[in-house]
């Protein structure tokens, strides 16, 4: 996983200084809006409103953006959007098993631009349930490293059922069961350990291993489809190396 994920954290980093940092902030406060459409617009009691914003924050999204997302989705203000989770499966280059989740207003837009991306960039779609059986939903906390030692985070989540650490260099990835995310986040905030983001997300239970060139190949084919508005997450079960990491820039 480790690969993937440091792959991940990296260009979200990137994004916040480069083109993308706009599209991003439109995605985060997209999650806000459903968080607080789904379970109520107080942080307090809705822990994943709370981790869209705590996230939202950490990426430098300005507060009043954040207020008047969670206003539009509680029904304080008016013209939220009606957003529809969609998850459409497919495989990229080199076998890789892809799940590629929306959030829309419009079903038949989304459809239509995954489909044109994954075509485009040597990826196929596939039939609903044929590739989602390869990923688990698991809570994932992002932790930047500062000073802290691997054993540092494990001794602070261990009790709160977090079932593995994992250090992706400048940063560990706190992995658990989607029902102890909001006790394992808890826990790091009462050990005084800062984090960037908390949320659940789909976890492969295997990785394909990528050299150079199919490394370069999936991800243009992620950038493409992430280039759509509709599309807020793309999980895919690629492995690279941190010399095929450098390698491809």
């Amino acid at each position: 996983m480790s690969g993937h994920s440091k792959w991940a954290t990296t260009k979200h980093k990137k994004a916040l200084i480069d083109a993308k940092r706009g599209k991003m902030f439109a995605k985060l406060i997209k999650n806000i809006e459903v968080a607080a459409r789904t379970g109520g617009g107080d942080p307090g009691g809705n822990p994943t409103l709370y981790d869209a914003i705590q996230k939202a924050k950490k990426s430098s999204v300005p507060n009043d953006n954040i207020d008047r997302a969670v206003k539009r989705g509680s029904g304080a203000d008016s013209g939220g959007a009606d957003y529809q989770t969609i998850m459409y499966e497919g495989y990229g280059p080199n076998g890789v098993a892809m799940l590629v989740e929306c959030l829309t207003d419009n079903r038949n837009r989304a459809a239509m631009e995954v489909r044109t991306a994954m075509t485009r960039n040597g990826g196929t779609m596939a039939d609903p349930g044929s590739v989602s059986y390869l990923f688990s939903r698991k809570g994932v906390v992002i932790v930047p490293s500062d000073g802290l030692t691997e054993d540092d985070v494990l001794m602070a989540v261990l009790d709160a059922g977090a079932e593995e650490v994992n250090d992706l260099d400048g940063s560990f990835e706190v992995v658990s069961e989607p029902g102890d995310l909001v006790a394992v986040r808890t826990a790091l905030q009462d050990a005084g350990i800062d984090y960037d983001s908390a949320e659940v997300q789909f976890v492969p239970a295997t990785q394909v291993q990528l050299d150079a060139e199919g490394a370069t190949k999936i991800f243009k084919l992620i950038d493409a489809l992430e280039d759509s508005d509709d599309v807020q997450n793309v999980y895919a079960n690629f492995d690279v190396s941190d010399e095929v990491m450098a390698e491809v820039g």
